[in-house]
């Protein structure tokens, strides 16, 4: 079989299962039509509970006006903008792509160098200029996200404190922003700064909110927003917000505790066939010199790589869990 048919065949049936992972995961219709079905139900039934939350369900969706847009659906480079500000590094689109197109040509040559296999240098070279990059970003993310939701109960605690010393709610704020270490620090500091040029509380406090995407942030906008235009104690309101986030934090250890087993054996099954590659490829280079001169071996290789990525992903999906 020539080499064009090869990666026909293994393109198309790359696409087929993108298609069908596609298909099995758009259920937007069937999700919207369960929600009007339950609005339905919990508006016409005789539970106080279920009336209760219906309320407010339709308090949360009153807050945000027709014209609302979730942060980074724009375009991509708007994505990949709030992506880099979720860093926290400070670092521009332009530096990204400048910096992915420089490593993907530095390692597309250096691969050629060493196999002369135009092919091969060109897939390694944007495999690793795409995927490194984004591999870092996503690492960084998450380190920070693990640091804000680490020390944002404290700052909840701390707002409740100063609410009940008698302090208005952005003088507390302004509190949190220096007292408070880290990404909740930075973040506050930047929701006074909205304040103090015009924006009001509950604005700037969604602007931070899309910003950082993160759960605990939006359960707090949502609380002091509902709170401030329905009245009551606010400062019990935040204490139990504030326990209720430990809790969840407590139950996300336990989780990762429990789903160690499973990502160790996933890591081992996923870095398996490379390791054996690797070593085989040390132990005798000339009998797998073949994936990086022959075009079929190397369509070869690049189909299995391809067969390799979607069971990780398969594997990283059934082992993550979210609450």
């Amino acid at each position: 079989m020539e080499f064009i048919q090869t990666l026909f065949i293994t393109l198309v049936i790359f696409s087929v299962l993108v298609m069908g992972y596609v298909a099995v995961t758009s259920s937007g219709s069937s999700k919207a039509q369960k929600r009007r079905v339950q609005s339905l139900r919990d508006r016409h039934s005789e539970s106080v509970d279920a009336k209760v939350d219906a309320q407010f369900k339709r308090a949360v969706a009153a807050r945000k006006p027709k014209t609302f847009k979730v942060a980074g659906s724009g375009s991509r480079s708007e994505a990949l903008a709030i992506r880099l500000d979720r860093t926290g590094k400070g670092w521009a689109v332009s530096q990204y792509l400048y910096t992915s197109i420089g490593l993907a040509m530095g390692i597309a040559v250096v691969v050629y160098v060493l196999s002369r296999a135009p092919l091969l240098s060109l897939g390694v070279g944007l495999l690793v200029g795409a995927g490194l990059p984004h591999m870092i970003v996503g690492h960084l993310m998450n380190k920070r996200t693990n640091q804000f939701i680490t020390k944002f109960p404290d700052g909840i605690e701390l707002l409740v404190r100063g609410l009940r010393s008698g302090l208005p709610v952005t003088e507390t704020l302004g509190i949190i922003a220096t007292e408070v270490p880290g990404p909740v620090g930075v973040e506050f500091k930047n929701i006074i700064d909205r304040i103090r040029v015009g924006k009001t509380m509950e604005d700037a406090l969604q602007d931070t909110a899309d910003k950082l995407g993160i759960a605990e942030f939006n359960f707090f906008t949502i609380t002091l927003a509902i709170q401030r235009e329905t009245g009551g104690n606010l400062a019990e309101t935040l204490s139990n917000l504030a326990e209720v986030l430990r809790k969840r934090a407590q139950m996300k250890l336990k989780i990762r505790a429990m789903s160690s087993e499973s990502k160790a054996s996933a890591y081992i099954i996923g870095a398996l066939p490379f390791l054996v590659f690797a070593a085989i490829m040390y132990i005798n280079p000339e009998y797998m010199g073949g994936f990086f001169t022959d075009d079929r071996l190397i369509a070869t290789g690049l189909g299995a790589g391809v067969w390799m990525g979607l069971g990780v992903f398969m594997m990283s999906k059934m082992i993550s869990f979210e609450i």
